[in-house]
């Protein structure tokens, strides 16, 4: 493939946002150059990562293809970069707001659960949104063929 990717995400599945953004992430990764893993999984062992969970607890982290970790915003663009939608986190690498992005980041992470306990609200009206799209997908697919394109194919690139 390449030295990036597959590009594994180390993330913290106890986050509601984190949870929610690796979802879709996850559900846009058609072309497979993502893998997933909960650092707070029974048995997760953050030592072949060379970062401590504390670490990881701080910001996210990420394993690339050639074995380099890598982690905060620099990550969340590689992922996005890999499900085709780069173009929206591209201005984080620009030197205007790459300080600015980097530093509003780690603020994030640093206050990530308490933010997702007040955001709970929308974070579960995106879930609902979401498992209704994919409910009415499901309905307009027959015998495990869909006649209908999937979102991402009637968007235009």
């Amino acid at each position: 493939m390449s030295a990036i990717y597959p590009l594994t995400l180390l993330y913290d599945a106890t986050c509601p946002v984190c949870s929610l953004e690796m979802d879709h992430l996850r559900v846009r990764n058609h072309q497979g150059l993502l893998a997933f893993i909960d650092i707070n999984a029974a048995g997760f062992d953050p030592a072949p990562f060379g970062a401590t969970l504390a670490d990881m607890n701080a910001e996210i982290h990420a394993r690339r293809a050639d074995g380099e970790v890598i982690h905060g915003v620099q990550v969340l663009r590689l992922a996005y970069e890999a499900v085709g939608l780069g173009w929206v986190l591209r201005p984080t690498s620009w030197a205007p707001l790459r300080g600015l992005s980097e530093t509003g980041y780690r603020l994030f992470a640093r206050h990530r659960l308490s933010i997702s306990r007040h955001a709970a609200p929308l974070i579960d009206a995106i879930r609902t949104l979401r498992a209704r799209g994919m409910a009415k997908r499901m309905r307009e697919c027959a015998g495990g063929v869909c006649d209908a394109p999937s979102r991402d194919d009637r968007r235009p690139t």
